[in-house]
Order: C-alpha cells, then sequence, then structure tokens
C-alpha cells in the first residue's frame, strides 16, 4: 500500500471509498490526479496541506473524483 494510505482511513471513510487490495492502485491514481503525479512523499506532503487548509474540500472532490471512475468503469 502507498505510504500515505493508513493516514487516510478516516478520509477514506468520509468518501465513502472501501480500499481493499484490488482498488488501492486505482484509488492511488485518482489521489495523484487530484493532488498531483509524485513519489509518495510529494503525494503525501500536499495531501496534507490540502486537509489542513480545506479538508471537507478535499473529501469532497475525492468522493466526486472516486465516483466519476466508478461511471466510466
Amino acid at each position: 500500500m502507498t505510504c500515505y494510505f493508513r493516514h487516510l482511513i478516516v478520509v477514506f471513510e468520509k468518501a465513502s471509498i472501501e480500499v481493499t487490495r484490488e482498488n488501492r492502485k486505482e484509488v492511488d491514481k485518482t489521489i495523484q490526479a487530484i493532488v498531483g503525479y509524485g513519489d509518495c512523499p510529494v503525494v503525501w506532503r500536499e495531501i496534507k496541506k490540502r486537509l489542513t487548509q480545506d479538508e471537507q474540500g478535499f473529501v469532497a472532490e475525492l468522493k466526486a473524483a472516486w465516483a466519476k471512475r466508478l461511471i466510466k468503469g
């Protein structure tokens, strides 16, 4: 699992995303599409910044991006 997933359990719950072994790469791609691509520490740093600035906004953006991905299939 990516280095920051363990810190995002509550965020995933709020976004109604169940992370499984099968979908964790897709969840990671979705997060990186939101915050920008990079290695784990870079992405985690940007996630922390966004959560500090506007956690609800980040959760909403993640939830919408995940739902959009599910719709596209």
